[in-house]
Order: C-alpha cells, then sequence, then structure tokens
C-alpha cells in the first residue's frame, strides 16, 4: 500500500556464490501479500531447488534447504577446497560432467504459482523447552507493533541450562514503546512460546566492521531491574515467604514481591514445573501445573495451596448413592474446562440424522426418544458447580421434546436441499451445559412416507459407540410403541455417573503410577509439537474453524494394503498409521512423530450398552529412520501399538495432568494429528414398514490440525481428511491426500526399500519442479562484448 502506483519494487534474492542474484520477485501498487514477500522464481539461465536432507525434491508448500545453481554459480573458494566440497555439491538432477549447485542454508519452499517463499536461515532455527521456533516470525510479529522501527530476537542461556527469547528493539523516531502493551500484542498473535520473555530497548543496534548487525554485542536482559520496577510488596505470612524464596530461587532473583507475576519475572513452562516440584518438597502438597498458571503471583498461589487437598479409595463398579455429588469423568473434565474458555462453541457437538422412509408413527418416535433419555441418566445431566467443581447434576423430571418441520408446502425439488439446511444449521447450535439439555431432536416432513430425525448430542455426554447404542435402543423402543413387539432391553447395570465416580476413585496409587510409569517411558523425549508447514501463520490460541477433504484409495492399493497386513501379522489400522507417520515426517522434517488416536475404552461389561463419554486417545509415536525399510516400521509400529493397547486405561485428560507438558494455547497437548480406522460393522436397522439409514450431518470444526479417517466401502479404502481452515488451504490439503496415496502405493510395492527412496511426488509434480519452476534458458551472442549489451539495451529502452 505504501508504493505509489506506476513504481516497481524488485526484491532480490542471491548468494555471492551464484553472482548475487538467484531469483527475483516483482511487487507492483495494489499486489497482494501473505506473511512475506516471496523471492521470486529464477533468473533465466538460473535454477532453484528445494531439497530434503536426502538431496530429493520437495513439493510446494513443505519447507527445505534452497540450493540454486545456473550459468551465474561460482567454481567454489580459492584455495579452499575443504569448504567448496561442503557448500558446492554434486547436481542430482543434471547429466552434464562436473555440474553443481550451491546449498544456500536458507530455508524456503515453493509456493504453487511457482514462486519461492523465502523462510529464514537454517542456523537461525532455535528450540527452546521442544519448541522449534523461526527467530524471523517472531521479529516479524514485533515489526506489527506501532513505534517500532527495527527488531532482532536472540535465544541467550545467560544462565546455563535456561536458555530464553529476548527481543531487542529500535523505537521509532520521537517514539516511547510500552513493553506491557507489546507483550500482550504479541500474545494475541503468537503462541505462548514464541513470547519472548525480556524486551530491550535501544537507541541504535550495534554493527560489525562491514555494517551488519553485530548479535554477539547485544546487550544481556536485566530480570532484576523488572523484578524491582514495581513497588515491592513483602510476603506477610510463612507460606507466602516461603512461595518467595522458590520463585526467586528458581527465576535466579534476589527477591520477588507478593504480586510479582512469575512469567511476567521471566518464567516459563520449564521453570514452572521446578517451582512445582519445590513446592511439593517444601509443602508436601501435588500441586497442578495449571494451578501456577492460573494464579502465578505469589499472593494468589499461596490461597490455592490453602485450599489443594485430595482423598480418595477404590470401590467396584457399582450404583452408587445420588445424593452425594457426582464428579465428572477426567473425560468430561476437560470438555467442559473448553466449554468454560469458549461458551457457545458447537466444536464438540455430535450430529447425526436417521434417515426414515416409510409408514412413520411420529408419535411412537417421540415416546421412543423420551423413553431412551430415561434409561440414561446421562442423556438428562447438567453440569453445576459443588465447592468449586464441576459435578454431574441428573433431572429426574427431563422430557425431550420433538418438535415437527413440515416441509411438504415447499416444491418437492426443494425439499432435500433444505432439510440438508435445517440440519447443517441444526449441527451447529451450541449447548448450555449448566442449563441443559445436553440432547436435542427434531423432525423433518418431507413428504407422508420421508422423513429425517435430526438429533444432535453434546461430546459430553456421548461418544461413537453411543450413537450405535442410541440408534440400536431407539428402534428396539419404536417396534414397542407401534404396537409390534416388547423392546426386550436388559435393565442397565450401572449409569455413567457410576462410572465417573468408579473412575476417579480407583485410579491412585500404585495403579496409577505403573500406568504412567509406561507412558513416561514411553513418551520422554517426545517432541511438544509437530511443526508441519501451514498456509497461514499459527493463531496464537487454537481455533477450530475446519473442513473436510474426501478421498479414495484404489481397489487394488487397498487390497494391498490388507495384503501386506496379513503377511507381516499386523492389521491395516498399523499400515495405515505406519504411512501416515511417513508423510507427517517428510512434511514436518522430523523424526520423532507423535499421533494421537480414538479408542473405544469400553473393556469393562457394565459398560458396553451404556451411552456416555467413554472413548479415550491413545499417543502412538514413532522414530523414523529414513535407512529403515516400511518393513522395519511396521513391525515397530505393530509392537508399539500392541503395548499401547495394553496400558489404554489411563484417561487422556490424566495423562495430560500428570506428564504436564509445555503449556500452548495454540496447539493440543501431546499430539496435533489424529488417525482413526473404523472397522466396526454396520447394523441392518430395518423396522416393520420402515427403512432407517444413518446419514452424516456436516459439521465444519477442526479438533486437531489434522485428523485422518479411513474406514472400507465396498472394497475400497475411503478416507477423510479434516483440517483446520485456518492453517491449511484445501489444496494443500488435497496435495497431502495424494501424496499419502502414493506414499502407501510406494511402500507397499517396495516394502524392503529404504524410507527416503520412497517417492511422494508424481511424475507430473516432479517435471513441473524440475523443468516448469525454472528460469528460462536464454542464449545470448557468444562473440558480443559486454559493454557492446549495454549499449544495445540503452538503445532499446532510451527512457528506462
Amino acid at each position: 500500500s505504501r508504493l505509489p502506483e506506476g513504481h516497481v519494487l524488485v526484491n532480490g534474492y542471491g548468494p555471492t556464490e551464484n553472482t548475487t542474484f538467484s531469483a527475483t520477485h516483482s511487487l507492483r501498487h495494489g499486489d497482494a501479500v501473505s506473511r512475506s514477500v516471496p523471492i521470486g522464481a529464477p533468473l533465466s539461465n538460473s535454477s532453484a531447488f528445494v531439497l530434503d536432507s536426502g538431496f530429493q525434491p520437495l513439493p510446494p508448500g513443505v519447507p527445505g534447504e534452497l540450493f540454486v545453481g545456473g550459468d551465474g554459480l561460482a567454481w567454489g573458494y580459492l584455495n579452499r577446497a575443504d569448504l567448496t566440497a561442503e557448500r558446492f555439491v554434486p547436481h542430482p538432477f543434471s547429466s552434464s560432467p562436473g555440474a553443481r549447485l550451491y546449498r544456500t542454508g536458507d530455508k524456503a519452499r515453493w509456493l504453487a504459482d511457482g514462486t519461492l517463499e523465502f523462510l529464514g536461515r537454517n542456523d537461525f532455527q532455535v528450540k527452546i523447552r521442544g519448541f522449534r521456533i523461526e527467530l524471523g516470525e517472531v521479529e516479524a510479529a514485533l515489526r506489527l507493533f506501532t513505534g517500532i522501527q527495527e527488531a532482532v530476537v536472540l535465544a541467550r542461556e545467560d544462565v546455563p541450562g535456561d536458555k530464553r527469547l529476548v527481543a531487542y528493539f529500535v523505537a521509532a523516531e520521537e517514539q516511547s514503546v510500552d513493553t506491557t502493551a507489546l507483550k500482550g500484542f504479541l500474545q494475541q498473535r503468537l503462541p505462548e512460546y514464541m513470547v519472548p520473555s525480556a524486551f530491550v530497548s535501544l537507541t541504535a543496534f550495534p554493527l560489525s566492521a562491514n555494517g551488519k548487525l553485530d548479535r554477539k554485542a547485544l546487550p544481556a536482559p536485566d530480570f532484576a531491574s523488572t523484578a524491582s520496577a514495581d513497588e515491592f510488596v513483602e510476603p506477610s505470612t510463612p507460606a507466602q515467604a516461603r512461595l518467595a524464596s522458590i520463585f526467586a530461587d528458581v527465576l535466579g532473583l534476589e527477591r520477588v514481591s507478593l504480586h510479582g507475576d512469575f512469567f511476567e519475572l521471566g518464567g516459563h513452562s520449564l521453570l514452572a514445573t521446578q517451582v512445582v516440584s519445590r513446592i511439593r518438597s517444601a509443602f508436601s502438597v501435588e500441586l497442578p501445573l495449571g494451578e501456577l498458571f492460573a494464579a502465578p503471583t505469589v499472593a494468589l498461589l499461596a490461597q490455592r495451596l490453602e485450599q489443594h487437598g485430595s482423598a480418595s479409595r477404590q470401590p467396584p463398579l457399582v450404583p452408587v448413592d445420588r445424593s452425594q455429588p457426582l464428579p465428572l469423568s477426567f473425560a468430561q473434565q476437560r470438555l467442559w474446562f473448553l466449554d468454560q474458555l469458549q461458551p457457545g462453541s458447537s466444536t464438540y457437538n455430535i450430529p447425526w440424522v436417521l434417515k426414515l422412509s416409510g409408514a412413520l408413527d411420529s408419535s411412537a418416535l417421540l415416546k421412543s426418544l423420551q423413553a431412551l433419555t430415561q434409561r440414561h441418566e446421562v442423556l438428562r445431566t447438567r453440569i453445576s458447580i459443588h465447592d468449586g467443581q464441576p459435578v454431574q447434576v441428573i433431572q429426574p423430571d427431563f422430557v425431550l421434546e420433538m418438535p415437527v418441520i413440515d416441509l411438504t408446502a415447499l416444491p418437492a425439488q426443494e425439499r432435500e436441499a433444505e432439510a440438508q439446511r435445517l440440519a447443517s444449521q441444526e449441527a451447529v447450535r451450541p449447548f448450555d451445559l449448566a442449563r441443559g439439555p445436553v440432547v436435542r431432536a427434531s423432525l423433518v416432513r418431507l413428504d407422508a412416507r420421508e422423513h429425517r430425525l435430526l438429533v444432535t448430542i453434546h461430546h459430553i455426554a456421548s461418544d461413537g459407540w453411543s450413537i450405535s447404542v442410541m440408534v440400536r435402543e431407539l428402534a428396539a423402543f419404536y417396534r414397542q410403541f407401534s404396537g409390534n413387539e416388547s423392546t426386550q432391553l436388559a435393565p442397565l447395570p450401572i449409569q455413567y455417573a457410576d462410572f465417573s465416580v468408579w473412575q476417579r476413585q480407583w485410579l491412585h496409587g500404585d495403579v496409577l503410577e505403573k500406568e504412567l510409569g509406561w507412558w513416561r517411558n514411553q513418551l520422554a523425549g517426545a517432541p511438544a509439537a509437530i511443526e508441519l508447514p501451514t498456509d497461514r501463520p499459527r493463531p496464537a490460541v487454537q481455533t477450530y474453524n475446519g473442513a473436510v477433504l474426501p478421498f479414495t484409495l484404489s481397489t487394488e492399493l487397498t487390497q494391498a494394503v490388507k495384503a501386506l497386513a496379513q503377511r507381516e501379522n499386523a492389521t491395516p489400522f498399523m499400515v495405515l498409521l505406519a504411512g501416515w507417520q511417513v508423510l507427517l515426517s517428510r512434511y514436518s522434517r522430523q523424526d520423532d512423530i507423535s499421533v494421537g488416536s480414538p479408542i473405544a475404552n469400553r473393556n469393562r461389561a457394565e459398560t458396553e450398552g451404556l451411552i456416555g463419554f467413554f472413548v479415550n486417545t491413545l499417543v502412538h509415536r514413532a522414530r523414523i529412520n529414513p535407512e529403515h525399510s516400511f518393513r522395519e516400521l511396521l513391525t515397530n509400529t505393530r509392537a508399539s501399538t500392541l503395548a499401547a493397547f495394553d496400558h489404554q486405561d489411563i484417561p487422556f485428560e490424566k495423562l495430560v495432568e500428570e506428564l504436564q507438558p509445555q503449556r500452548d494455547l495454540s496447539r493440543s497437548p501431546l499430539f496435533q494429528v489424529s488417525f482413526v480406522y473404523q472397522n466396526t460393522p454396520d447394523e441392518d436397522l430395518d423396522l416393520p414398514g420402515l427403512e432407517l439409514d444413518v446419514l452424516t450431518s456436516e459439521l465444519h470444526s477442526a479438533k486437531f490440525d489434522l485428523f485422518l479417517g479411513m474406514n472400507e466401502v465396498g472394497g475400497k479404502l475411503q478416507g477423510a481428511l479434516d483440517y483446520n481452515s485456518d492453517l491449511f488451504d484445501a489444496s494443500t490439503v488435497e496435495r497431502m491426500a495424494r501424496h499419502f496415496t502414493s506414499l502407501l502405493t510406494e511402500a507397499t510395492t517396495h516394502v524392503d526399500q529404504p524410507l527416503h527412496t520412497l517417492k511422494l511426488l508424481s511424475a507430473t509434480e516432479t517435471q513441473t519442479l524440475l523443468s516448469d519452476f525454472q528460469g528460462e534458458h536464454v542464449r545470448y551472442p557468444e562473440d558480443a562484448t559486454l559493454h557492446s549489451l549495454f549499449e544495445a539495451q540503452a538503445l532499446r529502452t532510451p527512457h528506462a
């Protein structure tokens, strides 16, 4: 917008080793720019390649190292054969003897239009507390703040073992910068781990002798001055004094005020765990890490410690007294907490549509729905607060309504579309968990013999297994109330609230510690996040806007997947999971990949017939060695998957609570990508005079960055990629689905070849990257002098 009309800004990129310029990008007034200005496309007679560590080309959107070449490439470094061999490497795609490429050390990626996006230096990427951070991304966010002229970010380790981000900035002329406001500004745009711990204002940046920024000369921040900047308030109780001493010791400060904020004084998640550990020793209290984030000052945390306490015992799984407070299960509590963070969200709605064809008795259907809610207490439950904790409140007098929406007045050709619109509208209506109900139903009449039953239930009261229970029992009640037969449903031995109490009481002591010990060992040292390349910067707080991309594997590939699973004594789930993790490794350039996967968690007979939120999530971790074969990876995947199944009793929410992963509001904990393979058979739901068919209802939300669902239909594996649309474009996800298909084809065909040799790219994509995206080859007269070429150009464009 600052570029005047008629002017052109050329962004040139290139190292001296390739005659200064390798690629250029032209900008004109009104041109749109996303996260950064591209560095453009290669010049004529020049080439550029984005390659992985195995010197294989990477598809658009996937970052790698940028290699350049062409007629302008130097021969090497004078009298430095060692450095020449390191930086000038054999050209992997040229048939010319001795052809070379220069490895720039820069991180870049192709965009879909054939231009390059510069992502920073490989050596400017740092890792802090398990998170990989691009310093340039933080610097770009800093420069957006009003009043900042220049900014630079360093990862400093002034205290051994305590690496922190420090931001340095130069204010614009005659402007001052409020660092508190600046930090709040960054917290709205960046994940917590990318927000610098300290901000240092300088009148000018130190420069080296050749005029470049001298990063080594930037001063260390003074955290002690931050601690004393506000008015100091002395702790007044022994508990406060001990907490203040712990804060000061962990932060490396002389003293901490009663109202000093641990995180504003330089604290972060790793130091927070040290505080919790010292509180455990000093106070003999097991304090959840989240308490420190909720109460980050000495004064607030001292109050929390006074209130903290716990006791439990392990009873059998039997009905419990309904006069006592009924706790939420671990899974329910997490959803309730998320609902408190984002009230009015429909992210955890579970909508489904029952297509009813034939002579429907709507009165019998309503009675069936009401009988179902009376049979399952969880459908009549709301969430209340008792002594500061959420509890289940069962409503004995709740009666479910079923409003009827009649579409028969519409033209026949418009009714189906209107029914779909109503289903989509119903699917996103939020629930009020405090007031209830947690289930809704309505009936859409298209004509006398065609109806749609719209049912939406909150995930806090249901899961995928529960939908099958609901449909099966709804059919049984309908047979009863329509006068055909009795329900023949056995009484339920327990209700969901009984399970919640039991779960809370048995997971303690040796049982808990044994299960947690296995998971601690399994996930020790796992990366905090999978760094997939995104089309837009990640929001500071996780969003749930989503979309779905369906795709289908061929019959031949489906059979190849199943045959490989059978030969290796594995399952299709294991083959698909291994392939999915290899793809994620290629895209993220990481060799340690954690993927979440839901498991029914109905391993007790008492729970099999219940409606409720039982599903658990397991974390499947894979170490991808590119030299290993897919067969070797599958063997490891089989072993780790079976072991995870043996330790499925620990609720995922309890695992997060106990492992205390790094806090990051922009991502889900422990994993951000999920996978599920649905292999449960569909039930026949025919009723006398009526056919039932469960239809899908679209709900455009994404609980994770990516969620791959697979199931087999008609001899073909059907896939659905749910993706966060705030992070990814549809074209990126389409490309990912193609690469997953290509990778599975390669893996099942060349099961003993090293993983890094398995191809992602089609022949067309390879042609595009290695030829179409390269600079045009132009021949110049070989007998002309350089100055004569300049003269000729000046004559052609005298007014340029």
